[in-house]
C-alpha cells in the first residue's frame, strides 16, 4: 500500500507563486507515475501535469504549460508542483496520485491518491 501526502497549498494573490509537495511512503516502485490533478467546486476534476519516476519524463496540461513545472526529488520520494504566474482560475483542490500503469492518462487510471491541499488566488 502506497500512503501519498500533499502538502503547499495556501493562499496567495494573483501573479504570485506556489510549491506542492507530495511525498509517498510505503511499498513505491520506480515504473510509477505520479500526476497533479485539481478540483474546483462544481467542476470535474482535471488533469495538470505527471512525472514518470524512473526516468523523470513529463507531461503537462496545455492551461498551465509556461506557467507551472512538475520534478521530483529522488531521494526524499517527493514530487513538486512549481507555480507560478497563478490566476484566480487556478484555485481548486490539488491532489497527487500515483498509476502503476497508464493507458490514457485518466484518473481513474490512478491507484493511489493524497488527501489534497487547497489552493486559493485572489484578485
Amino acid at each position: 500500500q502506497v500512503e501519498l501526502v500533499e502538502s503547499g497549498g495556501g493562499w496567495v494573490q494573483a501573479g504570485g507563486s506556489l510549491r506542492l509537495s507530495c511525498t509517498a511512503s510505503g511499498r513505491t516502485a520506480s515504473r510509477y507515475v505520479v500526476g497533479w490533478f485539481r478540483q474546483a467546486p462544481g467542476k470535474e476534476r482535471e488533469f495538470v501535469a505527471r512525472i514518470w519516476w524512473e526516468s523523470g519524463n513529463t507531461y503537462i496540461s496545455d492551461f498551465v504549460k509556461g506557467r507551472f513545472a512538475i520534478s521530483r526529488e529522488y531521494a526524499k520520494n517527493a514530487v513538486y508542483l512549481q507555480m507560478n504566474s497563478l490566476k484566480p482560475e487556478d484555485t481548486a483542490v490539488y491532489y497527487c496520485a500515483a498509476a502503476s500503469t497508464l493507458r490514457t492518462g485518466v484518473a481513474a487510471e490512478y491507484n493511489y491518491w493524497g488527501q489534497g491541499t487547497q489552493v486559493t488566488v485572489s484578485s
